[in-house]
């Protein structure tokens, strides 16, 4: 049974096929977020505190950090902060720093620049997933002997040099060409997770059925570890959660075990928490049962980010200091 192993300085968390749904937790991220990178660019990190507290408190049991900040000011002081070259390594060094500092959970290491996921693997605690190597071949070369090199498992995005292809045989091939080219490294497939690509169902409406079918495939084939992104499906349309909630049960009854996604919301999470106990993955629904008061917490008025620390923190003061599963 294919077992991709993850583990922070406590806390080992097993990515599988027979394991509770992994949700790593997608928003330590300063794309798209003007305001995190504005207060990344000041060597500010309270977001990325309140983020990281708040996501795995809501059941995150891994965190993504992602450098791919845009120093606007320094841009126009320094030319080199026109470089993510320059920018993203000291940077991902001290966002790894500060989140292990704040939350004992593994980490996804997230960047397009080599040297930025050197400077994560380097700084990390434990064993961390890789974000990402994709069929390109640059990347191929670049990201692979990492992996090899701090034995660590790593995201399989199925593109390649020619781009996304809208076709899932093409997006299967270049899945087995990452697993292929990973063990000429000698990197097995359980520490190889395929991102197969979820496409916009608002813009291709076999998307859903594709992503689907692939993931069997992979599974059934390759043998291999799953993950996406999971608020791709339903980019552009509106209510955005209930098309998420749908697609995340569906993703897991075909055989998908992760998803970089927002834990904060409590529709997706109330399906994950299902999931696992529609698919023998939470043991006597104890998961569902403790999830369960959190959903009445919040009819009572809290809301669901207030209710999952309540009863994080309750919980943890039962917890004894063994390494434990996340």
């Amino acid at each position: 049974m294919t077992r991709t192993v993850l583990e922070s300085k406590t806390k080992t968390v097993v990515i599988g096929f027979d394991e509770p749904f992994c949700v790593i937790g997608e928003r330590i991220n300063p794309t798209g977020r003007k305001k995190l990178a504005a207060e990344l660019e000041a060597g500010n990190y309270e977001t990325v505190i309140k983020d990281a507290l708040e996501q795995v408190a809501c059941g995150a049991t891994v965190l993504d950090v992602n450098s791919g900040a845009v120093f606007t000011n320094k841009m126009a002081e320094d030319p080199r902060y026109a470089d993510n070259n320059f920018v993203e390594p000291p940077l991902m060094k001290a966002l790894i720093e500060i989140v292990q500092q704040t939350v004992d959970v593994p980490l996804c290491i997230d960047s397009s620049v080599p040297g930025a996921l050197e400077a994560g693997l380097q700084a990390c605690e434990g064993r961390p997933l890789l974000n990402s190597v994709t069929g390109e071949e640059e990347r191929l070369e670049l990201v692979l002997p990492l992996v090899k090199k701090y034995n660590v498992p790593v995201v399989a995005i199925s593109n390649d040099d020619t781009g996304i292809s809208p076709d899932p045989d093409v997006r299967f091939a270049v899945a087995k060409k990452i697993v292929e080219r990973a063990a000429d490294f000698g990197i097995p497939a359980h520490d190889i997770v395929v991102d197969p690509l979820v496409m916009p169902v608002g813009a291709m409406a076999s998307a859903g059925q594709q992503v689907f079918a692939l993931v069997r495939r992979l599974r059934e084939e390759l043998g291999v570890n799953t993950t996406c992104g999971a608020s791709n499906i339903s980019f552009g349309l509106p209510h955005r959660h209930g098309i998420n909630g749908a697609f995340l049960p569906m993703a897991i009854g075909a055989g998908m075990t992760s998803a970089i996604m927002n834990p904060v919301r409590q529709q997706e999470m109330e399906a994950i928490r299902a999931a696992n106990f529609l698919m023998n993955h939470d043991a006597n629904g104890g998961e569902w049962i403790r999830f369960a008061k959190v959903l009445e917490a919040v009819e009572g008025g809290l809301s669901f980010a207030e209710a999952s620390a309540a009863a994080s923190q309750a919980a943890g003061g039962r917890r004894g200091g063994r390494r434990g599963r996340g």
